[in-house]
């Protein structure tokens, strides 16, 4: 998988040449009086400086999606090359996209529709024929709500141990009415919110809104947050005319707190972030991920194209929802050389991540916006990979922050070269080998393994440690660590 420059917290934290002066001074030692953090045996995923306490010749390092096949183009007579906002739900052994049917891309046009693609393997989706609400004087179509609110139609699977079962799956969707100062939330209209037993059967929950604090011109997603226990909603607002996003939070769906901005590190640039692609991380969802759309209006690449404004996407985390972390400033999926990539509004990530494997992670990104073959393509990534600490051929290494163990074994997401390596030492806080677990004392790793269990010569287990604070040294040459745990 091709990967991008490297990029580190400490050039977003502190600018390039504060970062510089810095690191050599935090590149040795391990600083004694850290506090211990206490992973229990959660994937900790190697996205920002978290856990890393000192680095010498190792960097984050970005990890780039693979563009593979087009699963859908917009093609049906209700949909259109103005079809947006998808979401990919997956329920059971079923995948669902979810999607704005548009033919004519006027915001709050009454006629248009949010359609349904179903799939058992993430790669070939039909539509079924639902025979739910008439479109274009028929009901033989994949429609299953028609109205202003399929503008931004969002739905997700509740996966509160709570939910009614005839609310199985909700949805918020919704505009704020044009007028004076819409974009402050001044104006009627706002997020409806919706219910469905099977994600096919919907109906409002509400006849009034339920967030109206907003902009609301985009994907207004929501998920229920199993870390937090609560419902989390990412909406669009604009701060100084940039396009941005807001969190608030709910326990019912229905009476929502207060929006917070999402803040970032001081020297972060406020870019137009056009749909966030927030949610839990699967399989570690204490961290949020998000893969925004970066809007450029001004810049006109294709001549030819009526619409000025190109697309990318980055990618973001957070700890706690509000506060995200933006180590890589670059691209984390480019438009490529495909020429109608290069035109407004394209290259529009999907909500949602899918297990199409047991180490695959399938995501989805719309393409040619506009354009009569307008489609989404499918994104393939490694499960857990979407950053890492790497290091070079000439090696490097990085010492975590103090680590509670929490099991009686480290299992580790990692790649290397086939000459590469990655070898691993146990410290005590203050950054002293433990005896038994010195690097010299492992098994080296060497491969490309997605869970693969630390293994010392000495027959040394941490089950002798559980419970105590450590520091974890790893040397890498021609590698990547994505993700590690501890375990039993």
């Amino acid at each position: 998988m091709k990967q991008r420059s490297p990029r580190t917290a400490l050039r977003i934290l502190f600018g390039p040449c504060l970062a510089h002066c810095l690191l050599p001074a935090i590149a040795g030692a391990a600083v004694p009086d850290q506090p211990a953090i206490n992973p229990d045996q959660r994937w900790e995923l190697l996205l920002d400086d978290f856990l890393v306490a000192s680095t010498r010749g190792a960097s984050l390092l970005l990890a780039e999606p693979r563009r593979a096949e087009i699963v859908l183009v917009t093609d049906a007579p209700w949909e259109g090359p103005t079809s947006a906002y998808f979401s990919a739900i997956q329920d059971g052994g079923l995948i669902r996209l979810y999607y704005r049917g548009s033919a004519t891309g006027s915001d709050h046009s009454v006629d248009q529709v949010t359609c349904v693609v179903e799939s058992r393997d993430g790669i070939h989706f039909t539509r079924p024929q639902l025979g739910l609400i008439e479109v274009l004087g028929s009901k033989a179509n994949n429609v299953v709500w028609k109205g202003v609110e399929s503008h931004n139609f969002a739905p997700f699977l509740d996966r509160n141990p709570s939910a009614a079962p005839d609310a199985r799956y909700k949805a918020l969707g919704g505009l704020k009415e044009r007028g004076q100062n819409w974009k402050e939330g001044a104006t009627a209209g706002g997020l409806y919110a919706f219910a469905s037993p099977d994600g096919i059967h919907w109906r409002k929950l509400r006849p009034a809104p339920v967030l109206t604090q907003g902009a609301f011109d985009s994907l207004n997603l929501a998920f229920w947050d199993p870390v937090r226990a609560r419902y989390s909603c990412y909406s669009r607002i604009f701060t100084n005319n940039v396009r941005a996003v807001q969190s608030a939070g709910s326990v019912d769906f229905l009476t929502w707190g207060p929006g917070s901005p999402n803040r970032y590190a001081a020297g972060v640039p406020a870019e137009h972030f056009y749909t966030s692609a927030t949610l839990p991380c699967p399989g570690a969802e204490h961290l949020l991920v998000a893969f925004p759309k970066r809007f450029l209006p001004a810049r006109h690449k294709v001549a030819a194209h009526p619409t000025p404004g190109v697309s990318d996407a980055v990618f973001l985390s957070s700890r706690d929802g509000v506060n995200w972390d933006r180590p890589f400033l670059e691209a984390w999926l480019r438009p490529g050389p495909d020429e109608r990539n290069w035109t407004d509004r394209s290259n529009m990530p999907a909500w949602g991540i899918v297990e199409t494997g047991p180490t695959e992670w399938s995501m989805y990104v719309s393409e040619h916006y506009r354009w009569p073959d307008h489609r989404l393509r499918r994104l393939v990534l490694g499960r857990h990979r979407i950053a890492s600490m790497h290091a070079g051929a000439r090696g490097g290494e990085f010492t975590t922050r103090p680590l509670v163990v929490a099991g009686s074994r480290l299992e580790l997401n990692y790649a290397t070269s086939a000459a590469g390596s990655l070898q691993l030492e146990v410290q005590d806080e203050s950054g002293r080998p433990l005896p038994g677990f010195a690097a010299t004392d492992l098994t080296p790793f060497f491969g490309d393994e997605f869970v693969a269990t630390a293994r010392w010569k000495t027959g040394a287990s941490l089950a002798a440690l559980r419970g105590q604070p450590v520091r974890l040294r790893f040397l890498l040459r021609d590698a990547d660590l994505y993700a590690l745990r501890f375990a039993d």
